[in-house]
């Protein structure tokens, strides 16, 4: 009578969420895996889960769920909370929602909660749908301080293309958070188009990874100050198979970046960064601009330029000293120039004592020779006056630079890899004793482990 009910309970489960098959079931298993250095113990099963139907959805314009009704929650979650939608309409056709989900206030304790979204099919994208002006998701999570929490989207498009008020159409507000507490979010096989800045994540105690998935464009107004992606003073950045393109850019001005990426420590993983937008011209600015603090390693980096209106920047990825991003505990060294260090003759032989980015076989397509690829911005000897701006860069003294930018067989149209400011090396002769930034799993150990992460 016991495997009876069992089997019994198994069937409404997979008649409920969606019997995973042939791929499907493969790419399920794959959604267990996370980055080695991400921390996924102590993480509970959320105390929540809502159901949303398909078709009933569909027709009232607004979630239908299955079971347990979201009024219940009283617009409040706590103990976490998954949202699964079905996958399917009443045709067999992939379900498109014609608005943005609905996301509760989350209250209580947080440590080990987790926030899913998720297709109720493994591998079977959904779509949010909606030229709402205000469209979003907005996770909000307010002084988390020394606790765990997590955030993961699965097979989730979002298309929104009047959210021209919300900071992101994914926005992951995750603030106060302090060390050893952790924000992680994961986002697997979306597509997300809308907002500001299609996805925004503020400055903090923050992991971020993202695969298999389309950042495809923002359509904020103020163009000049609004990104495909910005990502303002976190931990980690990963990104793995992954498209960045778009930034709504604005006739005749230099216009945004597809990728603003401030994290400590970055890792690009078969990424293509594009500027080629949706129904404007093309922004003219870098198309990544990364700061030099902190550590990047890259391989497989494709990135595709257009014609421009205006007369284009020259580099292809910024690695800016202007600004410090995140918080001063992030960061091993000091970010500014002082008369205690000074460069060795052979910097490929302390490549563990500099704030380091490398690149491998980065590929160029652009609809001209570009002039360089990369550029490393020379770091300041002050501050602004009350501030996080850098100042003096220009100043300052090529023996007192902490930043080392290394690039191996770069391709593509360009007349030299990198601009001729700071310490770069094109193709090197690695020392022994450098051997391990070759490896990235070594490279991430070494830049978290500075920071005690």
């Amino acid at each position: 009578m016991g495997s009876v009910r069992g089997f019994l309970a198994t069937l409404a489960v997979l008649l409920l969420f969606g019997a995973p098959n042939g791929a499907s079931a493969q790419t399920g298993s794959a959604d267990a895996v996370y980055p080695f250095y991400m921390p996924m113990q102590g993480l509970v099963k959320p105390a929540t889960r809502l159901f949303v139907k398909c078709d009933a959805s569909r027709l009232a314009g607004r979630e239908v769920y299955v079971g347990r009704n979201a009024d219940s929650l009283y617009g409040r979650a706590e103990g976490g909370v998954e949202f699964v939608y079905e996958a399917r309409d009443s045709a067999g056709q992939p379900c498109v929602y014609p608005f943005a989900p609905w996301m509760p206030q989350i209250v209580g304790t947080l440590q080990g909660t987790q926030y899913i979204l998720r297709s109720s099919v493994p591998g079977q994208r959904v779509t949010f749908r909606t030229s709402n002006e205000w469209a979003t998701i907005d996770l909000r999570l307010f002084d988390f301080g020394r606790q765990r929490v997590h955030f993961e989207m699965r097979d989730i498009d979002l298309d929104f293309p009047g959210a021209v008020q919300p900071m992101g159409a994914l926005h992951l507000e995750a603030f106060g958070g302090t060390s050893p507490g952790l924000f992680s979010a994961v986002l697997r096989r979306c597509r997300i188009y809308g907002g500001k800045n299609a996805v925004f994540v503020p400055g903090g105690q923050t992991m971020l990874y993202i695969e298999d998935s389309d950042i495809a464009g923002n359509v904020g107004t103020n163009v000049d100050q609004e990104h495909t992606t910005y990502i303002n003073g976190t931990l980690v950045s990963h990104f793995r198979n992954s498209i960045w393109r778009g930034q709504h850019a604005g006739g005749n001005i230099a216009s945004g970046h597809q990728l603003k990426d401030k994290a400590y420590l970055r890792i690009y993983e078969n990424v293509t960064v594009s500027n080629q937008p949706v129904g404007t011209t093309a922004s003219a600015m870098p198309l990544i601009d990364a700061t030099a603090y902190g550590f990047t390693w890259s391989q497989n980096l494709h990135i595709l330029r257009h014609a421009t209106a205006q007369s284009p920047r020259d580099a292809l990825v910024d690695l800016r000293t202007d600004m410090l991003y995140g918080a001063p505990g992030n960061y091993p060294w000091s970010v500014l120039t002082t008369p205690a260090w000074r460069m060795p003759a052979d910097p490929l032989n302390v490549l563990d004592q500099v704030y380091l980015s490398v690149f491998f076989d980065t590929t160029v397509d652009s609809f001209r020779t570009e002039p360089y690829v990369f550029a490393l911005r020379p770091q300041g000897a002050s501050f602004a006056p009350g501030g996080t701006h850098v100042e003096g860069t220009e100043q300052s003294m090529r023996a007192e630079q902490r930043t080392v930018s290394i690039a191996f067989h770069t391709k593509g149209l360009m007349a030299r890899v990198y601009g001729k400011e700071g310490w770069t090396f094109t193709d090197p002769k690695l020392p022994p004793k450098a051997q391990w930034i070759t490896d990235r799993d070594a490279f991430i150990r070494h830049a978290l482990g500075l920071i005690g992460r």
